[in-house]
């Protein structure tokens, strides 16, 4: 499998859930604001013998070239038309922006979705809980591109798309949040979204009050930071400025 981190960039996040661009080399940490988060978004694209995924759609940033998601997949020389299957860890903003654009011209304000291929994966709890929740978690206008859509699927629990993609709810983060496990010529691929987000949050007891339900997070990662060296899992991770993918098999620790 070919994995591509699609990164939108470093960004510092507070209490109000504002998601302020951080240029590393530049910017003075200091200076944030009291108790921010300095995380990544990104997505990640990957190409299996089947099918050209997306994992995870990103803060949805528009420039006047389009889509940010459109330029980062253009540089790699993917078409957003050829994304075959869209996967949703859950529909947080920084997660789900790029879901849906809007038509052309933008004056009716309606959405469509930005990959008109692609099937959408999403936990159907995920979404309604998105509309009972909304603001500033999630961005509802942002969503409803989702309801009533044929080229969505609302899954129900845990299951298998296609033979070869598991996925998992794992709540934690939020209630229905859900991990994948994607496994195609002899590599086991796991995005484990905001439950799993940074490398260094796997290899310390980490509960973070930001967390649905901070132990259990702590909890799922000591479970899967062990089976994964065990089985020599490819690790993804949405929010690692450093490390996006770490491979058990090559590091061997």
């Amino acid at each position: 499998m070919q994995i591509i981190p699609l990164s939108e960039g470093a960004f510092s996040v507070g209490k109000t859930k504002i998601f302020y661009p951080f240029n590393v080399g530049i910017d003075n940490l200091l200076q944030r604001e009291p108790g921010s988060l300095l995380v990544e978004i990104q997505p990640f694209l990957i190409i299996t013998s089947r099918d050209t995924l997306l994992i995870d759609a990103g803060l949805g940033y528009q420039t006047e070239e389009g889509l940010q998601i459109y330029q980062n997949l253009s540089r790699v020389g993917v078409d957003p038309a050829e994304i075959t299957k869209v996967l949703m860890s859950h529909l947080h903003k920084d997660h789900s922006g790029g879901v849906s654009r809007l038509l052309a011209g933008g004056s009716s304000g309606r959405r469509q979705l930005s990959f008109p291929n692609a099937s959408y994966y999403v936990q159907g709890m995920e979404l309604r809980y998105a509309f009972e929740k909304g603001f500033p978690s999630y961005i509802t206008q942002d969503l409803e591109a989702l309801e009533h859509n044929d080229r969505v699927v609302l899954l129900q629990g845990d299951g298998l798309i296609d033979g070869y993609i598991h996925y998992e709810i794992s709540g934690a983060h939020c209630p229905y949040h859900q991990v994948f496990f994607i496994e195609d010529e002899g590599e086991k691929i796991f995005f484990g979204g905001d439950v799993a987000p940074q490398l260094q949050q796997m290899r310390t007891r980490f509960i973070a009050k930001y967390d649905f339900d901070g132990k259990k997070c702590m909890e799922l990662r000591k479970q899967w930071w062990e089976r994964g060296e065990r089985e020599a899992w490819t690790f993804l991770f949405y929010h690692d400025i450093k490390t996006p993918v770490w491979r058990f098999a090559e590091k061997g620790s």
